[in-house]
């Protein structure tokens, strides 16, 4: 690749851009992990009741319902095109930088589509198939969210560099 196009080789005023870009993408990520965390506790089991409902007593009103099949394909939908989006961006602006290259940039640029694509069917087979799926669920949730913040983080260092 040609030197020119690597992120420590930008104009200032684009740096800014993207160094700006990249903090307010890694506020919105966090923000969504909040949103998570209040909503499963960030654990597998809390991901099986979110979605298959709670565990109904006698005469008690349910925490979570069953997500009714329109509302997986609504989430499904969102989630798919709005992640997507997110690693395009990230992928595109991660390529760039000089740290890292070979198999493993590709790797880290990659594996956010097929954790994506990971994450959401396994929800769907948690879902409707088998409750234990919540574990590949958490494990691709885990992976892709570390594969962002990775790309993020290199790529400021990158586009800060003295």
């Amino acid at each position: 690749m040609n030197n020119l196009n690597h992120l420590e080789n930008l104009p200032q005023e684009l740096k800014y851009l993207l160094s700006a870009f990249l903090i307010s993408l890694s506020i919105g990520i966090l923000m969504g992990l909040s949103y998570v965390y209040m909503t499963t506790d960030m654990k597998p089991a809390g991901i099986t009741e979110r979605y298959n409902g709670s565990d109904v007593k006698i005469n008690e009103i349910p925490e979570n319902y069953p997500k009714p099949i329109e509302n997986m394909i609504l989430t499904t939908h969102n989630h798919l095109i709005m992640f997507s989006i997110i690693s395009i961006l990230l992928g595109y602006i991660f390529y760039h930088n000089s740290i890292i290259n070979g198999w493993a940039k590709t790797l880290i640029i990659l594996e956010p589509f097929i954790g994506t694509i990971i994450m959401f069917g396994a929800l769907w087979l948690m879902r409707y198939v088998n409750p234990s799926f919540n574990y590949l669920v958490a494990l691709s949730s885990i992976i892709t969210y570390t594969m962002w913040f990775l790309m993020i983080m290199i790529s400021l260092f990158n586009l800060n560099k003295k």
